[in-house]
């Protein structure tokens, strides 16, 4: 990640606009044992109280890395139940990167969220079929085959 995606400039620019951002040494204590890390990079998304939401392990190209902390940044709003700011940032990854590895999840949870906002079952049968149009071999399409019984 240090050679290829952290040099980026969009990845840098969204990072600083985005993030209070904290690298250390992987076996760095007491967070290497409490994060239970166990392999380089690993990515923690975090809201203010230090809850994770998202764990990114692995390398990311900085075209799959940039979806990816946005993804993390939807998922904090969702467990927060901050559902506009939620749908924001899953519309980002969707008109931005729709071919990016964090798309079919941006459906699944973009269904999800206008669910909850509107506790119309439609959302989730409308997420199923975007899913199985765009990413029809993807888990997420998988997990949200019920949606079509709607």
């Amino acid at each position: 990640m240090d050679a290829v995606t952290y040099p980026d400039q969009q990845v840098a620019d969204y990072i600083d606009d985005s993030f209070v951002a904290l690298k250390m040494a992987y076996d760095t204590q007491p967070f290497a044992e409490d994060f239970k890390v166990k392999w380089t990079p690993t990515i923690f998304v975090l809201d203010q109280s230090g809850n994770i939401h998202q764990t990114i392990v692995g390398f990311l190209p900085p075209e799959e890395f940039i979806p990816a902390l946005e993804l993390g940044l939807a998922k904090v709003d969702f467990d927060l139940d901050c559902l506009d700011e939620c749908q924001h940032h899953l519309n980002r990854i969707l008109g931005s990167h729709p071919r990016s590895a964090s798309a079919p999840e941006a459906v699944y949870l973009l269904g999800v969220t206008r669910f909850k906002m509107t506790e119309q079952g439609g959302a989730l049968k409308e997420a199923y079929y975007q899913l199985q149009e765009r990413y029809p071999d993807s888990d997420w399409t998988r997990k949200a085959s019920p949606y079509r019984l709607l």
